[in-house]
């Protein structure tokens, strides 16, 4: 029995009986993404957007939300709109991916519709904003539609019976398309960071309480529009999208350029232990900071069964935040920040005094399934220095002993690494520069598992901006640096890491 059937079997077991477990031995389609990519590609991109105002997060000519993270073809999904002022509008929804460069593929246009006014929740307790909106309308996942990440562009149509009347204005609202069937690379998408940072409609995020930045008890849904991206980087088009279009979309584009077997997961799905059963490597990409301790849980058992995972991210399971069920009692959408992952050092103490809020009873230790972690400082800029050039990681690459990637670390990383852990290798380190001034130290990491799985550990949030610059994209900048795009060695990299993962 080859790993991949192991890891079935095993997490197909421990689901005896759901309906998980016997949707996860659907057949195998390796080239389902390879056959995918050979059609006719569209642009996805927004024409005309405009926020409330220049220091507003959100839209409310024309916003909206789905009533699911992920769904699988065969269910449905509703789409929550309010345009204001009323306005008729459609949505085009598109699969995203690489389509001979266009970036995505319309998958279907719905519409139009008639644009109501829908409110805006009054804050609750947590600091909680959960909107309760009337849907626009239900669609059942098309049964071909394949998994991956899927972006509804709203548009609304101007009423050509007024004269001068208002012209078109638009946003996305995002979800993904799950399956169960067996495949080489999990895609997690870092949806439940995208929320903790979202702040529609005014200022509400995780990070908007008045008594300390990192309060616990705050929390937040996923019941209501994305609002604009708000850190490091203004790109008032990615309004509705959460973090998916700076950080995670590269890496979509490469993969599926490349041709790789590759199935598309949101935070929550990795609730359920066969979602990670049927794949040989998972992928984290981007800013991947919350997790439920289930999710930690699960992640650590998979590698101990021989699960790959590839940490093409950084500041990784740093905040404990459960999932909780909506005011309807829908599960898993709501988060509440509780504690923090692994014991404050003495210096994060003293750091982040002010900050910080007081958490007790802190969850495991990241470095378990990173082999790094989040340190202070926990942001800044500098590049990825080769620390080991022998490593198989390196190979094809042509880097040597201190030879750097220009800019590739930012803006946040991971470093004290866990130099207990036998077999851990460090194959990059060097220096970061929180604002160009407080000094950090970042680890990149590989560790081997139990049964020949690796643990790659990359060590920065910039590492998809060294694989592709699809269509839409924007490079970040960020404490004075920033990467420089399409870097062959960041490519090489990361098929060295798959080619280990997929053996």
């Amino acid at each position: 029995m080859d790993r991949r059937d192991f890891l079935k079997t095993t997490g197909a077991a421990a689901l005896a009986g759901t309906s998980s477990a016997k949707s996860a031995i659907s057949s195998a389609q390796p080239d389902l993404i390879g056959n995918e990519n050979t059609k006719a590609g569209a642009s996805f991109q927004l024409t005309r957007m405009m926020p409330e105002n220049a220091k507003s997060f959100r839209t409310s000519l024309i916003e909206g939300y789905c009533s699911h993270q992920s769904v699988k073809a065969g269910e449905t999904i509703d789409f929550f709109v309010s345009t204001r002022p009323v306005a008729k509008f459609t949505i085009d929804l598109f699969r995203m991916g690489y389509y001979g460069g266009a970036g995505s593929r319309l998958m279907s246009t719905l519409g139009p519709f008639e644009g109501t006014m829908q409110p805006v929740p009054e804050m609750g307790e947590n600091r909680l904003r959960e909107c309760s909106w009337d849907a626009c309308t239900t669609l059942k996942i098309p049964t071909d539609w394949p998994s991956g990440v899927y972006l509804g562009r709203l548009t609304t149509i101007p009423n050509d019976q007024v004269p001068n009347a208002e012209p078109y204005w638009q946003s996305y609202l995002i979800f993904i398309v799950t399956d169960d069937r067996p495949a080489d690379i999990l895609f997690q998408c870092s949806d439940n960071t995208w929320q903790a940072y979202n702040r529609w409609p005014v200022n509400e995020s995780l990070y908007t309480d008045p008594c300390a930045a990192h309060a616990p008890g705050v929390s937040v849904s996923f019941d209501r529009p994305y609002g604009k991206y708000n850190q490091i980087l203004d790109n008032p088009l990615s309004m509705g999208s959460g973090e998916f279009l700076l950080w995670e979309y590269p890496l979509c584009y490469w993969l599926e350029k490349e041709g790789y077997d590759v199935t598309y997961c949101s935070n929550s799905d990795n609730l359920d232990p066969a979602n990670l059963a049927r794949v040989k490597t998972m992928i984290s990409v981007g800013h991947d900071e919350y997790w439920d301790l289930r999710q930690f849980e699960n992640i650590k058992q998979a590698i101990e069964k021989g699960l790959s995972i590839l940490w093409l991210s950084a500041n990784d399971v740093y905040m404990v935040t459960p999932f909780s069920p909506n005011a309807d009692g829908k599960p898993n959408r709501r988060l509440t920040r509780e504690t923090c992952f692994g014991e404050f050092r003495e210096e994060e103490q003293k750091a982040y005094a002010k900050v910080l809020g007081p958490f007790e009873k802190p969850g495991p230790d990241e470095r378990d399934i990173i082999g790094a972690r989040t340190i202070v400082p926990f942001n800044g800029g500098g590049d990825w220095t080769c620390a080991l050039s022998d490593h198989w990681l390196f190979e094809g690459t042509g880097m040597k002993m201190g030879e750097s990637i220009p800019g590739l670390v930012g803006w946040e990383f991971h470093g004290d690494p866990d130099t207990q852990r036998q077999g851990l290798d460090v194959v990059a380190q060097g220096n970061v520069w929180a604002s160009g001034a407080r000094l950090g130290q970042y680890a990149a990491t590989v560790f081997e598992g139990p049964a020949g799985n690796i643990v790659f550990n990359a060590s920065t949030i910039f590492w998809s901006q060294g694989l592709s610059s699809p269509p839409g994209h924007m490079i970040p900048w960020s404490h004075y640096s920033r990467p420089h795009g399409p870097d062959e060695r960041v490519q090489r990299m990361t098929a060295n890491a798959l080619k280990r993962a997929l053996k």
